[in-house]
């Protein structure tokens, strides 16, 4: 339901929503940065703060979603530090007024400070643990990533939406192929599929008495690589040195396939083409345009144009190796 506006979801449905499940809110329900999903914040009767996240329908099956509720309750349960659904009534999935929704402690922290060698190394031994704990079976409802869903179908959705000025539309559309063409080229599936976080950027990951890993919602299977390549910024030494103390703490916990270094630059490709093709999903929900105006303009497209052909560069160089080259 890609026009869905979440119109239904009033302050009195969010209430009587955790009334159903026997959690009174004493505070109002602060709304978080979450476009998404529905995501609130609030105090409770019994003293404790909690997050409530209300799901965008037809996204994640329940059986999805459930997935994800285990993957996280499992790796919790194996002091891995990552925020669980909260077990009420013998599940973490629940519904009222054709809304689901689930329950989560409420945590804070500060940010992650992805220059800071210390925290590097400390996030680096948590994924591999992450990732020892993903390798044990994979998601059989949700997803494995590959260049359908991520690639082509995005494609699709951008050549039938209005969003491509018209002078534009040759230029985005031949780059676009051409990055398509160089990421297929690129692309191998000489991987282990694993269960990841899925979206393991340093807004995800918080501080306090070390790593505090949130939100699996794009959980699903694919290469280790995905939860590594989105911590590693700069210059590409910075990025080699980067790499080297993520993997030299992450392989004491789980084995690393050196050859998914080769997927690094393919991976940012899809994560760029993705997510121009969720903006264009979503924008009838009233929240996109409010959050992400330059959507609409113009000048952002030309800027997509150029950001192609900056990839495309950054797909024909030398991919990132700690090893000699295969």
């Amino acid at each position: 339901m890609t026009a869905f506006t979440f119109s239904a979801l009033t302050p009195d449905v969010q209430l009587d929503a955790l009334d159903s499940v026997g959690v009174r809110a004493e505070t109002g329900l602060t709304a978080l940065n979450s476009y998404e999903n529905r995501v609130y914040q609030f105090g409770a009767e019994d003293g404790k703060r909690y997050v409530v996240k209300f799901y965008r329908p037809e996204r994640w099956s329940e059986a999805q979603i459930i997935e994800e509720h285990q993957f996280a309750i499992e790796l919790a349960q194996g002091d891995i530090p990552l925020v669980a659904p909260v077990v009420l009534n013998n599940t973490t999935l629940h519904h009222f007024a054709d809304q689901r929704f689930a329950l989560y402690p409420s945590v804070g922290g500060r940010q992650f400070e992805v220059d800071n060698w210390d925290q590097l190394a400390w996030v680096g031994r948590y994924l591999g643990r992450i990732h020892q704990c993903g390798s044990k079976a994979e998601f059989q409802a949700r997803p494995t990533m590959g260049l359908n869903e991520y690639l082509l179908q995005s494609r699709e959705t951008l050549l039938a939406s209005d969003f491509i000025p018209d002078y534009l539309q040759n230029a985005f559309f031949s780059d676009l192929d051409q990055l398509i063409n160089e990421i297929e080229q690129q692309w191998h599936t000489d991987w282990t599929s694993r269960r990841l976080h899925g979206d393991c950027h340093p807004g995800n990951i918080l501080w306090r008495d070390g790593p505090l890993f949130v939100d699996l919602d794009d959980a699903r299977n694919g290469p280790a690589v995905q939860d590594l390549w989105m911590l590693l910024n700069g210059e590409r030494h910075d990025k080699l040195a980067q790499l080297d103390t993520i993997l030299e703490e992450y392989e004491q916990y789980c084995d690393f396939n050196h050859k998914e270094l080769q997927l690094i630059e393919p991976l940012r490709g899809l994560r760029m083409v993705h997510y121009m093709a969720w903006l264009a999903r979503r924008w009838q929900d009233p929240a996109f345009p409010l959050a992400f105006p330059w959507f609409a303009d113009g000048k952002y497209w030309e800027g997509q144009v150029l950001a192609f052909k900056e990839q495309i560069a950054a797909l024909r160089e030398p991919p990132l190796s700690l090893t000699p080259q295969y």
